[in-house]
């Protein structure tokens, strides 16, 4: 086997968790692993089940759109039954655990934009979507999707070139993703047990935002809003101080951190 060789067995053998990442599914080529995660979690797959594939035809960020996940990429799904109470913390542990994984692995520094991406230099390298599905006041189920560019080359499309990157292109080496893998498994899983109290994750996953501070422009629905991106709330949502002084509580929208006039 090659080093960037991928399966279960190199995932799971002696891996340090209690049950994130002790059942693997793999597949050398998928549409997407949260597509099949959530088939999996619907039939009552084992909480901590993971789905990974070498390649995603279908891959899906946030808002329906497009993930590109060429072979040479990272992409993985995690199946959860937490309780209502955690949902919140989610996209806040798993990107604190994606970075946490890039510097050990890599020593790269990450920092995170609101509301789902991992930064390198100002460049995309990994991205987060989690889908939950809620019963009343239980959740039947909820997934943590991470994509990371790893050992592609972003020369080869052109179309992402711009504001993307890759830990091999900042590496200038290919890197072992099964060591990637294996680490965020543990750091997902550490950072989840710590849960009810979600107060140190949400406390460094906000230090660890490059979008505080910063004049953005939000496009949230089909409206646009400037202003200074002034703070997190613990449900993940961001507060846009506007030049009148007022301000708009933002769920979900997409940021751009280019200063605008």
């Amino acid at each position: 086997m090659t080093e960037d060789t991928l399966s279960p067995v190199l995932i799971t053998n002696n891996l340090a968790t209690r049950f994130i990442g002790q059942k693997v599914i793999y597949h050398p080529r998928l549409t997407s692993t949260m597509a099949l995660a959530r088939q999996a979690a619907r039939q009552g797959a084992a909480e901590g089940t993971v789905v990974v594939a070498d390649e995603q035809t279908a891959g899906k960020g946030r808002l329906k759109r497009l993930w590109l996940s060429p072979r040479g990429s990272l992409a993985l799904s995690i199946i959860l039954y937490p309780d209502m109470s955690y949902l919140p913390y989610l996209m806040m542990l798993a990107s604190l655990a994606v970075v946490h994984s890039i510097k050990a692995i890599t020593g790269l520094k990450a920092q995170l934009k609101w509301p789902n991406d991992v930064l390198i230099d100002d460049k995309k390298v990994c991205g987060i979507l989690i889908e939950s599905d809620l019963r009343g006041n239980t959740v039947a189920y909820a997934i943590i999707g991470i994509g990371i560019n790893t050992n592609f080359r972003l020369t080869d499309f052109p179309e992402i070139l711009p504001h993307a990157t890759s830990l091999a292109d900042k590496l200038g080496k290919e890197i072992s993703r099964v060591a990637v893998i294996r680490h965020l498994l543990v750091e997902t899983e550490r950072l989840y047990l710590a849960l009810p109290d979600g107060d140190p994750i949400y406390r460094e996953w906000r230090d660890r935002l490059v979008t505080l501070g910063r004049k953005v422009q939000v496009k949230s629905g089909e409206t646009f809003l400037k202003g200074i991106a002034e703070s997190v709330a613990r449900d993940g949502s961001l507060l846009l101080r506007h030049s009148n002084g007022s301000s708009t509580k933002i769920v979900a929208g997409d940021v751009t951190l280019r200063d605008y006039k």
